[in-house]
């Protein structure tokens, strides 16, 4: 399983337990988190909402689609969602401030959001930063054959905006765009990568132990 597979079942937990019905999932592209049949079996309406056309063309036909930059100033559909929620797409924004800033704008009072995405400072995430892009694709595609751009798995640049914490300063940006932070969680390193060298598994438990105890709840 994936990291970014981990989270599915608290996606779909927050849905069930608010009895959401107007869902946008941001970055979505060529794979929705919510399955068609778990969409109609609820009868919510889902909105997969990416930056690419070609991305969103890759997604099963069925599925409510709308081509947009979330870090845009083009117009949005303001106050219209329960529930905002994306799966490792914030480190790819150019904005974090701009990104949070729009989610919130699109939520209506009472609604929720939720991301996952890569925690600075993991090692794989300082050489993805560090290292020039081009640089860093040859290499994953070295290390996971399968993530050509062309398929549904492709590598898009990483920027890692606002990608920190647990900050109480982190805490107060969110706050002043008019969330209320219920639990900010950061799980630190990348297990699919150390996993693959010797002592990786090793090298990654330490690390996760070092680090448990900084997770804010605010």
């Amino acid at each position: 399983m994936t990291p970014g597979e981990r989270v599915i079942p608290r996606v779909l937990e927050i849905i069930k337990a608010h009895d959401f019905t107007r869902i946008v999932e941001f970055g979505a592209g060529a794979n929705p988190t919510l399955s068609a049949d778990f969409v109609a079996s609820l009868g919510i309406e889902y909105t997969l909402l990416d930056i690419s056309q070609i991305e969103l063309d890759k997604a099963p036909a069925g599925y409510l689609k709308v081509c947009a930059d979330i870090c845009g100033d083009e117009h949005l559909p303001l106050a219209q969602y329960d529930f905002a929620f994306s799966r490792m797409l914030a480190e790819h924004v150019p904005s974090g401030a701009k990104f949070h800033q729009n989610v919130r704008l699109l939520l209506r009072d009472g609604g929720y959001a939720l991301h996952f995405f890569p925690t600075f400072f993991a090692l794989p995430f300082l050489v993805n930063a560090a290292l020039p892009e081009a640089l860093t694709e040859k290499l994953l595609h070295l290390l996971q054959p399968g993530r050509e751009r062309s398929g549904n798995l492709g590598k898009f640049p990483a920027r890692y905006s606002w990608c920190r914490g647990p900050l109480r300063s982190q805490i107060r940006r969110f706050e002043r765009f008019g969330y209320e932070v219920e639990l900010n969680i950061r799980l630190y390193g990348h297990g699919a990568y150390y996993q693959r060298y010797r002592f990786g598994e090793t090298f990654m438990r330490g690390y996760q132990e070092c680090s448990a105890d900084i997770r804010c709840r605010p």
